[in-house]
């Protein structure tokens, strides 16, 4: 049984509110394609939210307020420019990112700044002492969002923002992002693709999104060389291969790097039942894996660990998934149990590939190489 712990919970029903309009799932309708809600909508996010007031794990989490970031905090970011385009078309009739494809709605900009502005907090009192670990259940996600543009579904870079918070107001050194979502975490990278102070993990299926992204040869530059890691999964990958990347790479890489705090960008569409990606993890995949950040954040960084949500685009599946982890990381089981759960516990598809094992191996060595504190 996981020790139990202090850990904050952020969910606020604004979160539900960022309009990401009726689209064709992805792409925008035409006179041939039926619009229909986009895959990013409020459903994964709220269901997981009432999944955790039902199983009643919402009573043992200390619940945090939210704020909004301040424009200070956004800029140490983002662009000034971006940042009143959004404002201006938030304001207005809504609009979109910059890719053409993250559409937002009256009001969204302000629903952002809140996430963004939660996370700092949530960071904050981890920072402090006040609490163990967090899990922050924002919308819109962050990921893919760049200091100039919004792109696939992010407007503002959550994890980011609070991590240059952490860095220039509280004084802390050293950061780790470890990203499972399913996507590559093409932000994070391109924010500190130069600067030495942030590790960057990211584990995502080859080539899914965004394309010619992730490659597993883009490690950095500058002080930053050696500091980007990218693992790009094969298509259908199971428990054995995350495992084996968190054990083989993502250890190996936060035991060099050293971190103060470790931030994780936690998103559940690697799971089976997610439409985005062909990824095969479930529930009890995910919450192991939470185990082991748990316990690879006591021994490297005085057990400073946060979560924020980004992706997961299977309603009926994420909330199980989002329980789990919440669960492990704070030391409280529910009773409620994955009802998906025998259905595919002893797939096959969960057994390590060859091809698998041979990108877990070169990525492997970048961990070996990162740079020592």
């Amino acid at each position: 049984m996981a020790a139990i712990r202090r850990t904050g919970y952020v969910w606020d029903e604004s979160f539900a509110w960022h309009n990401t309009g009726n689209t064709a799932a992805i792409w925008p309708p035409s006179p041939v394609v039926q619009p229909i809600e986009a895959f990013e909508n409020p459903a994964t996010k709220a269901r997981l939210a009432s999944l955790v007031e039902v199983s009643r794990l919402g009573a043992e989490l200390i619940r945090r307020p939210t704020r909004l970031a301040t424009e200070e905090e956004l800029l140490r970011v983002h662009e000034g420019a971006y940042l009143q385009r959004l404002e201006r078309e938030s304001n207005h009739t809504g609009g979109e990112g910059g890719d053409g494809e993250t559409i937002f709605g009256v009001g969204s900009y302000e629903i952002a700044r809140r996430a963004a502005g939660s996370l700092i907090d949530l960071t904050d009192a981890v920072l402090s002492g006040e609490l163990d670990n967090g899990y922050a259940l924002v919308r819109p996600p962050g990921h893919h969002a760049e200091p100039d543009r919004g792109r696939g579904y992010c407007l503002l870079a959550n994890v980011p923002i609070a991590i240059e918070h952490a860095r220039q107001v509280r004084g802390v050194e050293r950061v780790a992002i470890v990203d499972y979502d399913v996507h590559h975490g093409n932000g994070a990278e391109r924010i500190y693709w130069s600067d030495g102070g942030v590790l960057t993990i990211s584990i995502h299926q080859d080539q899914l999104f965004p394309e010619n992204s992730g490659e597993i040869t883009k490690t950095g530059e500058g002080d930053g060389a050696g500091t980007n890691i990218n693992i790009p999964l094969p298509a259908g990958s199971g428990h054995e291969a995350y495992f084996e990347t968190f054990k083989q790479v993502v250890y190996p890489a936060l035991k060099r790097f050293q971190p103060d705090l470790i931030m994780v960008s936690s998103g559940f569409d690697p799971s089976m039942l997610d439409p985005l990606g062909c990824m095969s993890v479930t529930s009890d995949g995910f919450r192991e894996l939470a185990r082991m950040l748990v316990e690879w954040a006591d021994e490297l960084c005085d057990g400073r660990l946060v979560f924020s949500h980004e992706g997961g685009y299977s309603a009926v599946y994420v909330p199980f998934c989002g329980l789990a982890v919440m669960e492990e990381i704070s030391g409280h089981r529910t009773s409620i149990d994955d009802p998906f759960a025998p259905g595919w516990a002893n797939n096959p598809v969960h057994k390590l590939r060859a091809d698998q094992l041979e990108v877990i191996q070169q990525a492997a060595e970048l961990a070996a190489a990162v740079p020592q504190r």
